[in-house]
């Protein structure tokens, strides 16, 4: 009697063993239990607290997400400043941010493109200081 395997015993035995190892990876990686504060592990993909510092499973610091607070410049002003002298830079002067101002100036708004996202920018409140300060308040 022939005590071989046969391809179709084979190919069975290594379909679960594969099954078994997936299942076995997934309920080892989210460990922590999930919450609606709750992110994931930047190194190991695990799920963790989202103020947490530091990964329990693997050790790896988090990146912190630090908020900019918000600019004492006001929207109106650069609003004003990029509809009438946008072409020129004038509202990136006004912000603090001379390099691209210059830019802008030397480009004339980029061509105008430059000119209408810095607009659109500036409206919909996305738009930041030379510091990196979102410009949240109109007046």
């Amino acid at each position: 009697m022939d005590t071989a395997p046969t391809v179709l015993q084979l190919s069975a035995f290594l379909s679960a063993r594969s099954t078994f190892r997936v299942s076995s990876v997934n309920s080892t990686l989210m460990t922590a239990p999930v919450s609606r504060k709750a992110k994931f592990c930047f190194s190991c993909g695990d799920v963790i607290e989202s103020h947490a510092l530091v990964c329990p499973r693997c050790g790896t610091a988090q990146p912190t997400a630090s908020t900019p607070s918000a600019s004492e410049k006001r929207i109106l002003p650069a609003f004003l400043l990029c509809f009438l002298l946008g072409v020129f830079g004038a509202h990136r002067f006004y912000v603090g941010k001379i390099g691209t101002g210059i830019l802008e100036l030397v480009t004339l708004g980029g061509f105008g493109i430059w000119w209408l996202v810095d607009i659109i920018f500036i409206v919909t409140g996305t738009f930041r200081d030379g510091n990196g300060n979102k410009i949240t308040e109109w007046t």
